[in-house]
């Protein structure tokens, strides 16, 4: 028997006034009643057909821009609905002097940042990676192209919004995660349940589902030098 496929986004129609309007042709009627934090109402209409607004612009382009490359993969290689999926995220960037050092949306005194085209958060952008992952995907770096400029500097939070959204769409929700961050320098046990429950928010997760370690790398390495920052991520989705 074939298998069902997750519902995505088939197309959309750009909007002609406002407030934001969006209207986009979905493979079945069950949609999420709340796509993010800006979305203000929802309505179902004849034909299959969803009329979504929002008086944010800024959710718009989030979701006008994502839409067309997950349509087209998934128009690839349709996923099954299965009970759970499970998705790993990596990511490291390059630490220099002169940028902020931002992990998991909280800002960590130190004396270098994050070089990046947007705010460089690590552990944000590995935990998009494995929710993308999970859903089968793009990942971050297509959805959202560091050569594109409306990301330049755009706090990572955007991004997990855009992830929450789409495994929300695909029906599932978190099951549980588990992330480790591997940097020498700062310590991040002081800061570490302000991280975990900042993340916690963004994903509309119980705290006690989210789990965060860090290592340091023994001096070993661009890591061990405090040259760079990495992080890993392991989430198991579950079907609503």
């Amino acid at each position: 028997m074939a298998m069902a496929t997750s519902p995505v986004f088939s197309s959309i129609i750009l909007p002609a006034k406002n407030p934001t309007t969006i209207r986009s042709k979905s493979l079945t009627p069950s949609v999420p009643s709340s796509i993010s934090s800006g979305w203000v109402s929802f309505s179902h209409s004849k034909n299959n057909y969803f009329h979504l607004q929002s008086s944010k612009k800024s959710d718009f382009k989030v979701f006008s821009s994502t839409t067309e490359v997950v349509r087209e993969t998934v128009a690839k290689k349709p996923s099954k609905v299965l009970p759970f999926r499970v998705g790993h995220g990596f990511d490291l960037h390059r630490l220099e002097p002169g940028y902020p050092l931002i992990i998991g949306g909280i800002s960590i005194p130190h004396d270098r940042g994050c070089e990046a085209h947007s705010d460089g958060d690590v552990l944000l952008h590995c935990v998009v990676d494995a929710i993308l992952g999970a859903l089968g995907l793009p990942d971050i770096g297509q959805i959202f192209p560091d050569n594109d400029p409306k990301w330049k500097g755009a706090a990572s939070s955007v991004f997990i919004k855009e992830a929450v959204r789409l495994m929300d769409e695909a029906g599932y929700e978190i099951g549980n995660l588990d992330a480790t961050l591997i940097l020498q320098r700062p310590k991040v046990s002081p800061h570490k349940e302000n991280i975990r429950a900042n993340l916690s928010e963004l994903l509309g997760a119980d705290p006690s589902v989210i789990n965060l370690k860090a290592k340091t790398h023994e001096k070993v390495d661009s890591l061990g030098e405090n040259r760079s920052i990495a992080a890993h991520t392991v989430v198991l989705l579950m079907r609503k």
